[in-house]
């Protein structure tokens, strides 16, 4: 039942955190099932009782499980989980059909971040604005794959960050393991010169404080972005506005 990952070492009770967690995402436990007693998930993978309470009280904490008297330890409905937690979120993208995983991507990137540049146009201070050009400079000058995709990376980050709106940072945050997968898949396509240019064109509107300006270019950036993946992938994504890139 609780397969184990391909995940660095860690400690024994972050491990048994991460094969019970995984499991409950992977569907393996399905939602208001209830965990096997704690002394058999002690016995199943060979440890104590106080590893497996304490992995307990961390999924708990992430809100995948939860514990009553006489009723056991079961499975909540996922809409109750604390998706943006980066263990969640890596659980999924180890499960998750990577097109389906890209779709949904597109879809919260979609409808939020267009707002994020506007709202970093109108917010932003001079480090904010550092730190996207810093972002859209490394991603000029990067040599590999992997130097591009890190700043890409920055980039969307500082973004949100420069926002100055608390609710949006989480996004932010979060983007440190979501977008990784669909920017290094995107990274190696020949489009890097035009999508260089669409970065540029949100910075270049963020920092003259243009918010509707930003906001058009960044729903220019993602389309395209979208396109991009369909050429890669062969699947169409939402894209701004509610419009599905199509396939070619």
């Amino acid at each position: 039942m609780f397969q184990t990952s391909n995940a660095l070492r860690r400690s024994m009770h972050s491990q048994v955190t991460d094969r019970v967690g995984s499991s409950i995402v992977r569907g393996d436990i399905g939602v208001g099932e209830t965990l096997p007693p704690e002394m058999q998930i002690c016995e199943m993978m060979d440890v104590s009782r106080t590893v497996v309470r304490e992995a307990i009280r961390t999924l708990t904490g992430k809100g995948l499980i939860e514990s009553r008297p006489k009723s056991g330890t079961r499975v909540r409905p996922p809409e109750q989980w604390n998706q943006l937690d980066p263990d969640v979120l890596r659980w999924h993208l180890e499960t998750a059909e990577i097109d389906r995983y890209l779709a949904k991507l597109f879809q919260l990137r979609a409808a939020v971040e267009p707002a994020a540049a506007a709202l970093a146009a109108t917010h932003a201070e001079a480090d904010d604005i550092a730190r996207i050009r810093a972002g859209c400079d490394g991603m000029d000058a990067a040599k590999t794959n992997e130097d591009f995709v890190a700043a890409d990376i920055m980039f969307h980050q500082a973004i949100y960050f420069a926002t100055r709106n608390e609710f949006f940072w989480p996004i932010a945050q979060m983007f440190e393991i979501t977008l990784r997968q669909s920017f290094t898949i995107a990274a190696p396509g020949s489009h890097r010169p035009r999508a260089l240019r669409e970065h540029r064109a949100v910075l270049d509107a963020i920092a003259a404080g243009e918010a509707e300006a930003a906001r058009a270019a960044t729903e220019v950036l993602l389309t395209n972005s979208a396109d991009d993946l369909v050429r890669i992938r062969g699947r169409e994504f939402e894209t701004p506005a509610g419009k599905g890139a199509r396939k070619r």
